[in-house]
């Protein structure tokens, strides 16, 4: 029960459509197990209600609404609604994020509409939301904050708006830490690796063309640890970990969780 009694947030608490665990589900039902009680946040409500049935069933707490977190008017709702039911809010998840699947492509390729469709949900969001849990938790003088950015800031990932939000997104977490810290507040950002999701293996077996498992082979293959992904519990550990008394000293780290691709070099 590390987290007994504290109030979570998790924005992309839902999933898209495919095998395994998604990193926001699993990052809410890491949260209520260990005696949080969770806002499950995501565009699709029924894909939200999902990861709130399973989290009860495990006589955890967590109630599901629905959200376009493209829009200031929805986040503002999502943070009222959560202060309301519960009096306070100490853990903000900001995991929602599209590349191929938000219309995304190499430079020559990309389109207007699908660079401004990127850049409202992987940066925008995260910052509107920040901007409206940040006065509750100054008032509060705690709060952790966990953004869900990518391996893609560090490597040489070829479609240009997620790899420069999901690199904004470092920057922008770190300016939350330095301006937060006086207020108790801590801000750390998570870089996930080649991970055995429905988003990122399932929506590329569409867009390719490929089975499942030629899509699994291929990232499999490039993972220096065991040659294996890693899963959405993963990420989920370490977002527990960082929102925890555990780690009351750290803030504006960025930590891969990539299965040491972020060591190769050459």
């Amino acid at each position: 029960m590390r987290l007994k009694d504290r109030i979570a947030i998790v924005v992309g608490a839902g999933q898209s459509p495919g095998e395994g665990i998604g990193n926001g589900r699993a990052t809410a039902i890491t949260f209520a197990r260990e005696g949080a009680k969770v806002l499950c946040v995501d565009r699709n409500l029924a894909s939200a209600q999902e990861t709130a049935d399973i989290v009860r069933q495990s006589q955890g707490t967590a109630v599901a609404i629905q959200a376009d977190v493209t829009k200031e008017a929805d986040i503002e709702a999502m943070v009222a609604d959560a202060h309301q039911r519960w009096g306070r809010i100490d853990i903000l998840h900001n995991n929602v994020g599209v590349s191929i699947s938000g219309g995304d492509a190499e430079l020559l390729d990309i389109t207007e509409e699908a660079f401004d469709r990127c850049v409202a949900i992987n940066l925008k969001s995260c910052i509107l939301a920040c901007k409206h849990v940040i006065p509750i938790m100054r008032a509060q003088k705690s709060g952790a904050i966990i953004n869900i950015s990518s391996m893609a800031v560090i490597t040489t990932y070829p479609y240009v708006a997620y790899k420069a939000t999901k690199s904004a997104m470092v920057s922008f977490t770190e300016q939350l830490a330095y301006q937060n810290a006086q207020y108790g507040i801590r801000a750390n950002v998570i870089l996930p690796g080649l991970m055995n999701t429905p988003m990122a293996v399932d929506t590329r077996a569409r867009e390719f063309n490929k089975t499942r498992a030629q899509v699994e082979a291929e990232r499999d293959s490039k993972v220096p640890l065991r040659r294996k992904m890693g899963t959405g519990w993963d990420v989920a550990n370490a977002a527990l970990f960082l929102v925890s008394d555990e780690a009351n000293f750290i803030t504006g780290v960025t930590l891969p969780v990539d299965g040491g691709a972020s060591v190769q070099r050459g």
